[in-house]
Parts: C-alpha cells; structure tokens; sequence
C-alpha cells in the first residue's frame, strides 16, 4: 500500500492549528496585565487603577497602630499594700502572759493561717470580732485588732501578712509561657511584669500581641513595643483578662508567583518587596515583572489622597501597580506598605504566552511530520 504525499497537508494543519489557538486562547494563570488595565474606573470598570510612586507610597503607608486608650493608661498602680474583699491575710498574735486567751500551753503565739477577708470586707479574730480589714493595710489592720485585744490580754502583739488572695488577679491565656490566674502582687502590678511572671511569650515576639480586656473595654498592643517603649505599659486591675496571639493578619499572593497561598505577615510592616520574598519571589521565566498588582479595598480618606480627589465616599476598590523594571522600581516595592487582606498578582510575561504557542504549534506538527515521512514512502 502506498501514501501520496500531500505537499499542502502541513501548511493547512498549521494554519488550523492558529486559528484554534486564536479562536480559543491560551491558558492562563488569571487575567494579564492589558486585561487588568482594561477593568479601571477610566475604562467603565470598578476599580481604580493608580502606578505607585513616592506621593502614593507615602499616603498609603498608613498601618493601623495598636495601643491602649487613655483609661488605660491613666489608671493609677494598685498599692499592693491595701487590702481587698477575698485576699487571704495570715495573723500571728503574742500574748505577754503564761496562759494567755488564745496561746496554748507550751507557747505564748498563736498563728492564725490563711484567714480570708469576706465579700463585706471583714475579718473575725478570735477575742477581737470582726475586723474591718478591706481599704486598710497591714499596718492598720495590725492596730486596729490590736486595740480590740487590748481590752482582753496585757499587751498583745500581733502580725499581719498579706497573702495572695483571689481579689485581686488577672488571668493569662493564650500563647503564654504558663497559662493561668495569677494575683496582682508587688512585683507584678503592671502588665509587662505579669507577662514575666507568666514565664513571657512562646511565639516568635515580632508577630505576638496582647490583648487586655477590662470590663467592656478592649486593648490591644505589639509584645515588641510594649518592652521598647515603657510608657506604653498599663496598671493591672483586678479581673484583666490577657490573651496572647500570634498575629492575625493575611494577605493573598496568586498568578505568577512561586507559591500561591494565603500567606501570614512575618513582621510588624510587611513591604511589597518582603511579601514577594516571602512566597519565593517571581518565576522567571513566566513572571511580568512589569505587572505586580496589589488589590485592596481601600479607606475614603486614602483613597481620596492618592487620587488627588475629595467626593470619594465609603470604600474604595483600588488597584496599585509596580514596575520592578523602573530604575526605582525596587525602592517603590520596598517602601509600598502591603495590609491585611491585601492581595498580591502578579501576572504572566508575553513570553510566557509566547512560548505556551509555539509548544502547541510545533507538538502539532510532530505527528504531521510522521504522516508526510509515510506519505513519502
């Protein structure tokens, strides 16, 4: 059996294998860099398309701080020294006589152990009633069992500690060294000492914060800057809840990039530049270095200074774009703040597209090849 050869089979094939490839398009990673462009409020679309320079680096640079409100921060230290309903006081009492009220036989002082103040703020002493301990001090509520006993016993003696008790504590939870209720002592009135005593943080420092809930107020601050700067630091309350967390915050790479992923902030400020390094960085050969989108629903005000325009209300669908190619392309990616829930996209290079063409053409034209070999024969 013999094959003709065919001399206008191969340039028809070809011919309809373009056509497909016009007629179809190639796959993709997502929408490239002129389809983006093409969906801007310019073009009718509904989002603002806007090149990142030093101005829009600047105006965007906005992070949201954390901190404590002024009624944290205004509220005076606890004086460990006064006393409180549910603290647990230990008294010892000496007697100057032989066979005193209370001393038993073989001794002149009797220790009285953990005695709890009542929810009144009172404490009972054998021979003495009870005692108004809550507001005072050690030192008062010495005198004044003292003067109670007086009128029982020669010249008594008596000795108040103040122990830790269940009135005044906080609770730590979260990513802390031991979690737990602990009491607001001397050395442990201000929340940087009470994060000590828990035994510190077990999370990388940079991404932990810490939060305070006090009542129906809410606080939040960075562990970094609580230790940097000291006068961010707050008085405990009786009741504080501290939790500990890892950093909360996201963002979104996908197109072009070697890892595809929602993608958790390392650090306090997270730059365009880092957050590109930190899921591999682009490919290179299928990366548009040209086309890193940074997607985001931006604030009115922001939006607003970035576009040079006042009548922009309510949240802004905005599109920032980065030319890594740009002399200073670098040095914007590094000084461009990226923020919670951004998204990063970077899209295809044409090459990319190119190449993806000429691999159908010629994986095609394989087998024609094979079919004008046997023709041939």
């Amino acid at each position: 059996m013999t094959f003709r050869h065919i001399p206008w089979a191969r340039p028809i094939a070809m011919l309809a294998m373009l056509s497909i490839l016009a007629a179809c398009g190639l796959p993709q990673v997502g929408p490239n860099k002129r389809q983006i462009l093409a969906g801007s409020v310019q073009n009718n679309g509904n989002a603002h398309i806007i090149a990142v320079n030093d101005a829009v680096a600047r105006a965007t640079a906005v992070v949201p701080a954390l901190g404590f409100s002024s009624d944290f921060r205004n509220a005076a230290q606890l004086n460990s020294d006064t006393i409180r309903p549910g603290d647990i006081l230990g008294l010892t009492i000496w007697e100057n006589v032989d066979d005193g009220l209370l001393a038993g036989a073989t001794g002149n002082s009797t220790p009285l152990e953990e005695v709890q103040v009542d929810g009144e703020g009172y404490v009972f002493v054998p021979y003495a009633g009870r005692v108004r301990a809550a507001g005072n001090t050690p030192e008062q509520l010495r005198q004044s069992i003292t003067e109670r006993l007086e009128q029982q016993t020669p010249d008594p003696q008596v000795e108040v500690r103040r122990m830790a008790g269940d009135g005044s504590t906080v609770s730590l939870v979260g990513a802390i060294g031991a979690q737990g209720v602990y009491p607001i002592e001397r050395p442990t009135r201000t929340l940087a000492t009470m994060l000590a005593q828990a035994g510190g943080v077990s999370i990388e420092p940079e991404i932990a914060q810490i939060t305070v809930t006090r009542g129906n107020q809410k606080g939040r601050i960075w562990f970094q800057d609580l230790f940097a700067h000291p006068e961010l630091d707050i008085a405990l309350r009786n009741g504080d809840r501290i939790l500990v967390e890892e950093d909360t915050r996201r963002f979104t790479a996908l197109g072009a990039t070697s890892t595809q992923a929602r993608v958790p902030f390392e650090t306090q400020d997270l730059s365009a530049l880092e957050a590109i390094a930190q899921v591999g960085g682009l490919i290179s050969r299928a990366s548009d270095p040209t086309g890193v989108f940074v997607l985001r629903q931006e604030r009115e005000e922001v939006a607003n200074a970035v576009l040079g325009r006042r009548d922009l209300r309510g949240p802004q669908r905005v599109v920032y774009v980065l030319d890594l190619t740009e002399p200073n392309g670098l040095f914007m990616a590094r000084d461009f703040r990226i923020r919670d829930r951004d998204s990063i996209y970077v899209t295809e290079a044409p090459y990319a597209q190119w190449a993806k063409s000429i691999s159908i053409i010629f994986g095609a034209i394989t087998p024609l090849s094979s079919l004008d070999s046997l023709a041939g024969s």
